[in-house]
């Protein structure tokens, strides 16, 4: 399809999402991290077109905003969203601890603008056979930048993010969230990297567990393949991969859910050129956002 086919496709795409704030499909953003190419106003253009209502915003290294520069380019970048009539509903971040240089200022600098999630940084093991020293530790990181979130006003989502990492396996999750403030920290599901670790039951019976401390949900797709002899996952289009779309969100249906749903483009959408890029990017998201939305509606049907 041509781009000027999208732009006419697209331009009523917005209106379906004109419902009340409290509804899961008025809750979907878009994360930024394919489009680091992009200025803030291309971006902006690219997530009205797509039909989204705001951005998972990258605040991270090779991000959309440097962090380096997040007090010049974090309210330029809020400006142009707000302009076309957009918000960003959550940034995505690498903060990991309260003693990291730029945490108190890109935090600072988004609870400023009303931004009111922020997703963490990972913790990584460096050996499995010390997961409980590791735990530990990163439960009093945790703490700390709790503390700090409480006193701006902005909420951390722990992510479980697939493989050696703290979190991948929900039950870390489960353990480290239980004594912090759930107000201010929260669990960030994926039910992409969750069916990863976990693709039978876990991930059903983690979510259930961990939906009442729920702050932010990613949506991505994937597909277990052989390359060169070794199983490996690769990311693909919502719809064609593993992940139980229907059976997920029969039971998002029934948590208490008020944050960011972000749509995330992790497959490559192609593209030689700049503009190639912009088009392929959009038809992706245009087609996984439409996927999403049915599977919403089919939810609460």
């Amino acid at each position: 399809m041509h781009r000027r086919e999208f732009m006419k496709a697209a331009a009523t795409a917005p209106l379906a999402l004109i419902q009340p704030a409290s509804t899961p499909e008025a809750k979907i953003c878009l994360f930024t991290d394919h489009l680091a190419d992009f200025d803030y106003r291309e971006v902006a253009t690219m997530l009205r077109q797509v039909g989204v209502g705001g951005a998972d915003l990258t605040v991270r290294p090779g991000g959309l905003v440097k962090p380096e520069r997040v007090v010049e380019d974090l309210p330029k970048a809020a400006a142009v969203f707000k302009e076309n009539g957009l918000s960003i509903s959550m940034i995505t971040t690498a903060i990991a601890s309260a003693s990291d240089p730029m945490a108190r200022t890109v935090l600072t600098t988004a609870a400023s603008l009303g931004i009111g999630y922020y997703k963490l940084g990972y913790y990584p093991y460096e050996n499995l056979e010390e997961w409980r020293s590791k735990l530990e530790s990163t439960q009093q990181e945790l703490k700390k930048l709790v503390d700090l979130g409480h006193r701006l006003g902005i909420q951390a989502g722990f992510h479980n993010h697939s493989g050696p990492f703290v979190g991948g396996s929900l039950w870390d999750s489960w353990q480290i969230l239980q004594n912090l403030d759930s107000k201010w920290i929260g669990f960030y599901f994926d039910p992409g990297q969750a069916t990863i670790e976990g693709g039978n039951n876990a991930w059903n019976l983690g979510f259930r567990r961990l939906s009442e401390k729920l702050k932010m949900i990613a949506i991505k797709d994937f597909i277990w393949e052989k390359d060169r002899g070794q199983w490996k996952t690769r990311w693909v289009p919502l719809g064609e991969g593993m992940v139980r779309w229907p059976e997920f969100f029969k039971i998002l249906r029934q948590v208490s859910f008020e944050g960011p749903i972000s749509l995330h483009i992790e497959y490559d959408p192609g593209g030689s050129t700049k503009a190639a890029r912009f088009e392929n990017s959009l038809a992706a998201g245009i087609q996984d956002l439409k996927f999403l939305k049915q599977q919403l509606r089919e939810a609460n049907s």
